[in-house]
This record gives C-alpha cells, structure tokens and sequence, in this order.
C-alpha cells in the first residue's frame, strides 16, 4: 500500500499556511484607544484596561461526520467548546464565556439535544457560561451538520503568556491527550474508507477489544482549563502549546528563535498505532498531524519542572511528563524518531 499523507486525503498543510497568509494580507485596519489589539498566537486579545480581554474560534471539523453515521450527537459539543478554550489558556487567559455556531441542512431535534447536552458538559468541565448562539438551516450548503463556536477569556496584560520568555535549558513538560482530539479527521476517515471498515465495526484484533472504531473516533476533546489556569496561579510559565492540527509543529507559534527537543515523548494511544498500521503512514506525517498522545505543553525553568508537576498531578486527570527541552537553534526535534522539523508560522 502507498504510504498516506494528510494531503492525499484532501487537506494540504503548506497549502492551507500560503491561504492564510494570503487572508491575512488583505486584514490592515486596527482599531486605537480602548480594545486595540495586543497580539497573541493561539488567541487574540484586545486591551482592556488593565486587562486583556481574548477571543478565538475553532470548530469540531470533519468529526461530526462520524458522529451522524454512529447517531451520537452527545460528545461534539465537548469538542467544540474544548479547541477554543484550550487555545484561550494558551496565552495565560482564564475563559469565561462561550458562543456556538450551528449549521445544519435538516434540523433534527433529536441530534440538537444531544449536541446541547455535549455543549453543555464541555461548559461544565471548562467553568465558562454559554451566553448565547445561532443556529442555521443551510440544506443548499451545508450536508449534515456543522458545529464552531467563539469563546471569550481574560488575563491581566502584566499576566499575559506568549512565550518571548522562553530560554534554552527550559523543560518541556506534556499533558495526555485523551485520543485522536478534533483534528486529522479527514486521514482518519480515509483510513477507515481504504481499508473497507465501517465505524460501526470493531477494531481489528489487537485493537480496543469489544469497541466500535467509532467509538473510539468520538472519544472528546481533553479540556485543559482547571488544571492549567490553577498552575498558572503558582508557577512562572514560560510557555504554553496546545498540540492540535498540524501536531508538533505547533510549538514554534511560541517562540521562533529556538528550538524544541522532544527526547522523551508521551507513548501515543493505541488508535494511532490504528491509524499508523493500516493507512501505513510514516512517523513524520504522524506527528505533524496528529498530537500522538500530548494534548498540551507546558514550558517552565528548569528550577520550576518538581512544582509544576507536583500541581498537574494534584489538579489533573491527565497525566503529565518532562518530554523534552530547549535548545538553541530553530524547529522541532524528536531524536528517538529521527525527526525535525523546520519552523513555520501558523495563525
């Protein structure tokens, strides 16, 4: 079998950098005095006083499409509000409220429920109220069903975390992820297509005994709010990533002068060895699509690594470990694989 790439199915990652960068050209106007804008990578903030009030948006993806075949609705909204508020801690913010979008070609109060009841434990897990949405019956755009939303967060601009801090010697520490996430769908669903499998199937022996691949694909998003808004209450954090699309390559978003070391990786779950084996994917294209088990990053001193970990351990249900350090240099470098990977700029 050909070796796959993200890009064979459908979604091109160089391609999508040069539209960005295109998109981004033609944005010029900054509004002055009270709300102009103060940057940020992850998420944007605007002034606010003497705070910074933040914003991003993000979306479920191509996720929703396995979870209108399996007929559970119920996990998705944990998706949508988990990839906004875990780019919201990014820049040291604490999220407080949430928008959701929803696009549908057929309403179905059926499925709407049950995404609300997802929307309303991923609010739940991340201490943020849903103060509002819209929902949209597109049948001439939409096929089956889209779900995005807005979240809005808060830090103290003296409290802001965009990385410029980070030094050679700092340690890289890793959260778990809790599976595949939300991104990468499109690769996930050619595997399943190539290899002639139904999400309703279960897994190949060797694989998740008495589970539907499905199942398993619809496992959401790790929310990473609690734990790392109270870490950022006792340790100086250097950095903060959350490992989404485009998998270890979105470590330089914090800082593009050095480079990061992954020298002692978190064991990736089981559905990526999955994945690996049957859509025979090279390590590279893995680990820049996929978070293979780290879900999030913490950059500390080296001074600070015991208290950090002794806080992630104390306030999380994932697990959390040095995985690596800071060198001089640029990229991203996992030694044990062999890997490295060049800089680029991501919004």
């Amino acid at each position: 079998m050909k070796k796959m790439t993200y890009a064979d199915s459908g979604v091109d990652i160089k391609e999508k950098e040069q539209a960005i960068e295109t998109l981004l050209s033609s944005i010029n106007f900054k509004r002055t005095g009270i709300g102009k804008p103060l940057g940020g990578h992850y998420a944007g903030m605007i002034e606010f006083d003497k705070y910074a009030l933040v914003l991003c948006t993000d979306g479920v993806g191509s996720k929703v499409k396995i979870a209108s075949v399996m007929k559970k609705w119920d996990t998705v909204g944990i998706d949508c509000i988990a990839m906004n508020v875990n780019d919201a801690i990014c820049v040291g913010a604490e999220p407080l409220a949430f928008v959701d979008y929803l696009a549908v070609d057929d309403p179905n109060p059926e499925m709407t429920k049950e995404i609300g009841k997802g929307l309303a434990a991923g609010a739940k897990l991340a201490n943020i109220s849903i103060i509002g949405g819209e929902t949209a019956d597109l049948p001439e755009i939409i096929n089956g069903f889209d779900l995005a939303g807005t979240c809005l967060a808060y830090v103290k601009k003296k409290n802001i975390v965009l990385g410029e801090k980070i030094i050679p010697g700092d340690a890289i520490i890793g959260l778990e992820s809790s599976g595949v996430h939300s991104n990468g769908y499109t690769l996930v669903r050619k595997v399943v297509e190539i290899n002639t499998l139904s999400y309703l199937d279960l897994f190949p022996k060797g694989f998740y005994p008495g589970k539907t691949i499905g199942e398993v694909l619809l496992t959401p998003t790790r929310i990473y709010v609690r734990e790392i808004v109270d870490l950022l209450k006792k340790v100086k954090v250097h950095g903060l990533a959350h490992i989404t699309g485009s998998g270890l390559r979105n470590l330089p978003r914090l800082k593009h002068t050095v480079k990061y070391v992954i020298d002692e990786p978190i064991s990736p779950p089981q559905i990526f060895t999955f994945l690996q084996k049957y859509g025979n994917i090279d390590d590279k294209e893995m680990y820049q699509t996929f978070n293979m088990g780290m879900g999030f990053s913490v950059v500390v001193a080296q001074d600070d690594v015991k208290e950090t970990l002794k806080n992630l351990k104390k306030s999380s249900n994932a697990k959390a470990k040095v995985v690596g350090h800071i060198e001089k240099g640029k990229g991203v470098e996992v030694p044990s694989l062999n890997l490295l990977y060049e800089d680029h700029k991501k919004r």
